[in-house]
């Protein structure tokens, strides 16, 4: 396949346009929830604690599911899956659309849930298999989920000035089924990087023998390894961005500074941490390309000791006005989404290609499952001792991350050769 001026070619292409949009989508629907969850609290005649139990049936599976998830991609194929999670996700919202009680949001949410637990370990897998340059696609695959993570919400709030909740679900479900529309549409090869005869979407069976047959060859690997240092990017991405928001909003600098027009009541910290989000965009765009130059764990390494000194740094830099905090939140934006293209390229470089859905499975049980226990931790630190102590467990957590990269650069082995290293590329 003859590559374009980017270094894709027609296949990578086709990949990232499919999986770019797959990713955004999700994180479309994710981040709407939030948003929904003050609607509901002010309308049904239940507690915060209920209705917060049931946003978490919807967040729950989102990260548990990933490790079945990754089974299902083994066993039928990356593109089948995406299609699913699309379809599935699109009808939650349909669902929710029509949801006119506490109990059928329930079911909503816990439908989006299992369904968006799909796609991580499918769309992380197709890229693996399917994309040459990968280094590149990871980059734009996540510039893409953060383009949903920034619209999702922004798009729910404004449609809620104008429409109910729930004419506000159908709406954002039509994004959703445009995209499934698409991706029955779209025509690739999800094993074109793969040097095997015959590769296709199918794999093996979901056996429980070969699930344990599998997992202990991954984790008798430099994978327990990998998955220890994404557990750990889980705790640090999970506490900062679910208390960043509260606490730029508490810093003094921001007292009795009002966002311009009074239509959308966000703060001058909203707007900070937005910026945050679209710096990370260009992280990711960044580090996207230097996986291709740089050793995945070196890059791992610097940028945990990058993230390490920045939440150190936060305290001072609080205390100095607007500019600095502003140029603060760029930096760490960049930073923590420019290690997302390294730790998925960390997956494809030390796991064999057959059980690679599974790999990412695990990844993503990692990240948004047990790094999910940041977020009670960081609440409790915040509450019970001071937010220099949540900057410290941070930057704990961050040199952790950074001991484990060089011990992986140390031991200086792979569990599979790199797809590059065994594809012959026609350019």
């Amino acid at each position: 396949m003859n590559a374009s001026r980017d270094g894709l070619n027609q296949n990578d292409r086709a990949i990232a346009a499919f999986t770019m949009i797959a990713h955004g989508i999700v994180h479309w629907f994710e981040l709407a929830i939030p948003i929904f969850l003050v609607v509901w609290i002010g309308q049904f005649d239940v507690s915060v604690a209920l209705l917060g139990l049931i946003v978490a049936l919807g967040y729950a599976p989102f990260g548990l599911g990933a490790l079945p998830a990754g089974l299902l991609v083994d066993r039928y194929g990356p593109r089948r899956l995406i299609l699913a999670c699309l379809g599935g996700m699109s009808a939650s919202f349909v669902l929710l659309g029509f949801s006119d009680s506490v109990y059928a949001i329930a079911v909503s949410l816990t439908l989006w849930g299992v369904t968006a637990s799909v796609y991580h370990p499918a769309g992380l897998a197709l890229i693996s298999t399917g994309v040459e340059q990968r280094g590149t696609v990871f980059a734009w695959h996540g510039i893409a989920g953060n383009v949903g993570i920034a619209l999702g919400p922004f798009a729910t709030a404004t449609m809620l000035l104008v429409l109910e909740w729930q004419h506000v679900a159908l709406v954002l479900a039509v994004p959703g089924i445009l995209a499934t529309v698409y991706g029955f549409r779209a025509r690739f090869d999800p094993t074109a990087a793969l040097e095997r005869d015959g590769g296709d979407d199918s794999g093996g069976t979901l056996s429980l023998s070969e699930l344990v047959s599998n997992s202990r060859t991954l984790f008798a690997s430099t994978f327990l390894l990998v998955f220890a240092i994404v557990t750990v990017v889980g705790l640090y991405y999970r506490g900062v961005l679910t208390y960043l928001p509260e606490i730029l909003n508490g810093v003094p600098a921001m007292d009795g500074i009002a966002p311009p027009g009074d239509l959308m009541e966000f703060s001058l910290g909203d707007y900070f941490y937005v910026w945050l989000l679209v710096a990370g965009m260009a992280g990711q765009y960044v580090a996207g390309k230097l996986t291709s130059r740089v050793p995945v764990a070196r890059g791992l390494a610097a940028i945990f000791v990058a993230l390490g000194l920045l939440a150190v740094a936060f305290v001072p830099v609080a205390s100095m006005g607007l500019l600095p905090i502003l140029l603060f939140c760029g930096v760490l934006g960049f930073t923590l989404f420019a290690i997302e293209p390294f730790y998925q390229e960390s997956v494809a470089v030390y796991t064999p290609a057959e059980t690679r859905g599974l790999s990412y499975g695990y990844t993503y049980l990692g990240m948004f499952g047990l790094g999910a226990a940041s977020i009670s931790v960081g609440g409790l630190l915040l509450n019970q001792f001071s937010m220099e102590a949540f900057f410290l467990s941070l930057a704990v957590i961050a040199a952790a991350g950074s001991v484990l990269s060089v011990v992986i650069l140390a031991r200086g082995s792979s569990a599979s050769p790199r797809v590059a290293d065994v594809v012959d590329r026609n350019d």
